[in-house]
């Protein structure tokens, strides 16, 4: 008789899974945890020195307090991305991990939850850590920024989600240069650099739709604790963005693994 797993004891075994693999990559979890701090040192604090009475919701803050929170949400998105595309692609087709786990007990559902929860948690390390960096160097002045580690769980949740979903239509290596076109505008005009007011009109109504837009407001307004409705909205946003992108991989893992 074959064994049954809850979806939580099956979460952890893959999660566990992917601990075993990475013991001997350490390397890779400070790589990517250094690239946002040099961003955050190099922009932030050098080019704060040539930006004076930066201002954000009324409040006059220093460039350094405006750059710091959208790099935590980039990097939320950026760990969440190489997970769940480059990652998840080279198990889905070519070592057939995930054909091996579906001769175990584990479902298709079970797989998706699972890399996505490992996603989850290299996400929260690398947001939990540059949090304190932020609070040493003085950029934190609200108890608000307790929140915005769950915070940039859901944005990694949500663009995790939405990345195996398109992860699962690709077909080769080449496919990962629209990963690359779609992730470096997000990065550059989502008002981690400089405020949405920048932007013509027009322009405006398009990044606000934007995910890693939200994001950054999210983080944003968590750090500086100039809280207001535009974050709940952005949780809105990234639950349903996450909901809808795990529903998605689900459905085409079994497409893909088990017709």
């Amino acid at each position: 008789m074959i064994a049954v797993l809850g979806a939580r004891e099956a979460i952890g075994l893959l999660v566990q899974r992917n601990l075993i693999a990475y013991r001997s990559a350490w390397w890779i979890f400070v790589s990517g945890f250094l690239e946002p701090v040099f961003y955050l040192f190099s922009i932030g604090v050098g080019v704060g020195h040539l930006v004076h009475g930066f201002e954000f919701h009324g409040h006059e803050i220093r460039y350094a307090e405006f750059v710091a929170p959208g790099m935590m949400a980039a990097s939320a998105m950026n760990g969440a991305l190489l997970d769940s595309t480059y990652n998840f692609f080279f198990k889905l087709k070519y070592n057939k991990l995930f054909d091996q786990m579906l001769a175990t007990p584990l479902t298709t559902n079970d797989i998706a939850r699972g890399e996505l929860s490992w996603s989850l948690l290299r996400g929260g390390i690398y947001s939990a850590v540059f949090l304190l960096v932020m609070t040493a160097m003085g950029l934190v002045h609200s108890w608000w920024a307790l929140l915005a580690v769950p915070a940039a769980l859901l944005i990694g949740a949500a663009f995790g989600g939405v990345c195996m979903a398109l992860t699962t239509y690709m077909r080769s290596w080449q496919d990962f240069d629209y990963v690359t076109l779609g992730q470096l505008p997000l990065f550059l005009f989502s008002a981690t650099f400089f405020p949405l007011s920048a932007f013509p009109e027009w322009l405006r109504w398009v990044v606000e739709c934007t995910p890693l837009y939200r994001s950054v407001v999210l983080i944003r307004e968590l750090t500086t604790g100039s809280v207001t409705i535009a974050s709940g909205i952005s949780v809105l946003y990234l639950v349903a963005m996450g909901l809808i992108g795990l529903a998605i991989v689900g459905r085409r893992l079994d497409r893909l693994l088990l017709s």
